[in-house]
């Protein structure tokens, strides 16, 4: 089954992969950005969290055996958060990678041990490595001085890394229907965000509010799942926990996660919104390489085409509903700056309809847009604007957010 309208919490490495393990918005994991300080992979990420993640309760509760391969969160195997003899709780066995997406010249923590790799390729791929399957090499382009061929390169080069991974996939899937196990098994095929190569003039990266970023693949295979079905359920990486919990037997309501199980997958009294949230990293300074930009740039490529702005902290909810496809967005800026596109025709967002869009819609939306920031658990399942099993009523308020409603009305007057 392949699900179209499967979305990430947050764009970005380390708080994206915190909500699929913990089932969690970020506002709830406290996972901010890709640094210790950001809660990536720290001491209060391991104390709080990570006992609470969903191959922890399988491991603790289920009596599953649990294997892990590959990156893990962007700060793992930092000296400051345990190093490689960490091993995060609810992981039978364990080959992590030290920090962050590296192909050669890592190290892996197996079960807790360092274990050092060079630059052979024969020997040291990790993608194949991580299968004791070697089959294709990377390949590696020069990068040109143009910010279009530095992007054709990028471009051209992620998706010939990803020949590995299609090995990889191949080898597990065969291995299972060898052992006779593959109709016995759920195969859930994913990412932990979206990725822009241009669009927007924007170089390489994420972080960004728009559905090249915040849009993700999501395939799954299993028992009861027929095959070549397509379905348009809004669900996000906040849901893979729920979901394979609920394949497992556990009741999901027993937990604190934010998302839903989508078992069996049919869309009965499903959601027609989630929650989207970042938190800027950017520095209130000049770019040396390109200073006739000002402060407030950073990650500038060829051509001074810079990539974040200094602030760029924003939350949106994005709908889709029969009767809506849309998404709304709030930056935390001094204007409360707001972005509202209909996706249906505008699929490129393209036009910001803000100022011409109906009021009574902006208020709703800023007012689900409030109450899934402030939500936890249960109340995060509620639901959406355009649920016809929710009725807008303005008066129900937060009060420790009627500011921002305030504020926007005002800017919209």
């Amino acid at each position: 089954m392949t699900f179209t309208n499967a979305f990430v919490a947050s764009p970005l490495c380390c708080p994206s992969r915190a909500s699929i393990l913990t089932g969690k918005y970020p506002h709830n994991h406290h996972v901010i950005n890709n640094t210790l300080d950001g809660n990536c992979s720290s001491k209060a990420w391991q104390k709080s969290e990570e006992p609470h993640t969903f191959p922890a309760l399988l491991k603790a509760s289920a009596g599953y055996q649990t294997f892990f391969a590959g990156k893990y969160l962007n700060q793992y195997g930092h000296s400051e958060a345990g190093g490689v003899e960490h091993v995060p709780l609810g992981w039978s066995y364990w080959v992590g990678l030290d920090k962050n997406s590296k192909y050669y010249n890592y190290t892996l923590s197996v079960n807790g041990k360092a274990q050092k790799h060079g630059a052979d390729y024969s020997k040291d791929y990790l993608t194949d490595l991580l299968d004791k399957h070697w089959l294709i090499r990377q390949a590696k382009t020069p990068m040109s001085n143009s910010s279009i061929q530095f992007l054709d390169d990028a471009f051209r080069g992620r998706w010939q890394t990803l020949l590995s991974v299609d090995d990889l996939v191949e080898k597990i899937v065969k291995r299972l229907e060898v052992r006779g196990e593959l109709n016995n098994t759920y195969i859930f095929f994913t990412s932990d965000n979206g990725y822009h190569t241009g669009q927007f003039s924007l170089p390489v990266d994420k972080r960004q509010l728009y559905e090249f970023d915040i849009r993700v693949p999501l395939m799954v295979r299993g028992p009861n799942i027929k095959p070549n079905q397509i379905s348009q359920m809004l669900v996000a990486n906040v849901d893979l926990g729920p979901t394979i919990l609920d394949i497992a037997g556990y009741n999901v309501n027993k937990t604190q996660m934010d998302g839903m199980s989508f078992l069996p997958m049919n869309g009965t009294s499903w959601r027609t919104d989630i929650l989207v949230e970042y938190e800027g990293e950017g520095r209130n300074k000049s770019d040396p390489t390109c200073p006739l930009l000002g402060p407030g740039v950073s990650e500038c490529f060829p051509d001074c085409v810079c990539e974040d702005s200094y602030n760029n902290t924003y939350a949106c909810v994005r709908t889709i509903a029969p009767s809506s496809n849309l998404q709304y967005c709030e930056f935390d800026d001094n204007e409360i700056f707001v972005e509202v596109y209909n996706v249906t025709a505008d699929p490129y967002q393209l036009t910001n309809i803000a100022k011409t869009i109906d009021k009574e819609v902006l208020e709703k939306m800023n007012h689900r847009l409030m109450m899934l920031q402030s939500c936890s658990g249960q109340s995060c399942r509620t639901p959406g604007v355009y649920d016809p099993r929710y009725k807008f009523d303005p008066r129900q308020m937060f009060t420790s957010h009627s500011w921002r409603l305030s504020r926007l009305r005002q800017t919209l007057k």
